[in-house]
């Protein structure tokens, strides 16, 4: 990442209003704590009004070039409701992201929409398969999908019958109970759909080229033809 990125990124997220640590910043980053001070007192030194010091936390002081955001009543609880929803059932880095954007949003809102937005009474509580396990699982075949990248699993199905795959991730799916991988499978030569709960392991097995009739919009087509129904 390039430091102007890095300065720039620092700075959305000292606009949350809270107490953030140099350690918090370094790993949201990838960074050494020694660099975000030397980010912190450069960005300081340009004339950012941002309080603290090492060893506490730094919190950036309210109304900072920050653009007037609207939102309408109904915006504001979609946006709350899924992000409470994502921090039941998201993958952690999804969570990290949800908690990070209404951070942001709430913290530019004028104080009534502030106040509506906390009040939202939608709430969504974790299954209990919701494990760390499947919070990792579903972020890195997200990540899967975005890089192309081939995945091996064990896979075990209904029936109790384990079988080890290799597939070409091309979306995922969350039906209330379960999430699903949709996957081009280098076995049957066919898309299938996975359960994430059944994945036991699944280790990265290379990069891979999209080829005709493997990819997102021929599954679409695919489900068209067979159900007459689009998955979209």
């Amino acid at each position: 990442m390039r430091r102007a990125d890095r300065l720039f990124q620092i700075v959305q997220l000292l606009r949350s209003g809270k107490l953030t640590t140099a350690r918090y910043l370094a790993e949201a980053l990838e960074v050494s704590e020694r660099t975000i001070y030397r980010d912190i007192a450069h960005l300081i030194g340009s004339g950012l009004p941002i309080d603290g010091e090492a060893g506490l936390g730094y919190l950036m002081r309210a109304g900072y070039d920050l653009p007037p955001l609207m939102f309408t009543t109904e915006e504001i609880v979609a946006l709350t409701a899924g992000a409470r929803m994502i921090r039941a059932w998201g993958g952690a880095a999804m969570v990290r992201g949800a908690d990070q954007a209404l951070d942001k949003i709430t913290s530019v809102l004028p104080d009534d929409a502030r106040a509506r937005a906390e009040a939202v009474a939608i709430h969504a509580m974790p299954r209990a398969n919701m494990t760390e396990a499947l919070r990792e699982t579903i972020d890195q075949l997200e990540a899967a999908v975005t890089k192309r990248e081939r995945i091996a699993i064990a896979y075990t199905d209904e029936a109790g019958n384990n079988t080890d795959r290799t597939v070409r991730p091309v979306g995922l799916w969350y039906w209330g109970p379960v999430w699903t991988l949709v996957a081009w499978c280098e076995l049957r030569a066919d898309f299938r759909m996975f359960r994430l709960d059944r994945i036991g392991t699944a280790e990265s097995a290379g990069a891979f080229n999209p080829e005709p009739g493997q990819g997102l919009q021929d599954f679409y087509a695919q489900q068209l033809a067979r159900y007459g129904c689009d998955p979209h």
